[in-house]
């Protein structure tokens, strides 16, 4: 069983208590998301693959596992750094 399916159910369920979706990225290796901004809330957590995402004039290369919050309305950038497939957990915050 992989990282992926082992994390993501118990992702889920605790982002869900929390108010917020749970959905899985895949982006193959170069691939980039260059400045977004949502109108909610958004909760980003690496499960394979080496990930750096970029707010508020600062870099950040998540942990496989690590949480990272993005306010709502942050400009922000996620890029797949690594040679492989990066696999990602994102979340909004539901109204």
């Amino acid at each position: 069983m992989s990282l992926v399916e082992l994390s993501q159910p118990r992702v889920e369920q605790d982002w869900r208590s929390r108010g917020f979706s749970c959905g899985l990225w895949v982006d193959p290796p170069g691939q980039v998301w260059e400045d977004y901004t949502h109108a909610t809330d958004e909760l980003v957590m690496v499960l394979e693959g080496e990930l750096e995402l970029e707010m508020q004039g600062k870099t950040f290369h998540p942990h496989i596992g690590e949480e990272v919050f993005i306010p709502a309305q942050v400009l922000h950038s996620v890029r797949n750094v690594g040679g492989t497939t990066a696999k990602w957990l994102y979340g909004y915050k539901e109204t």
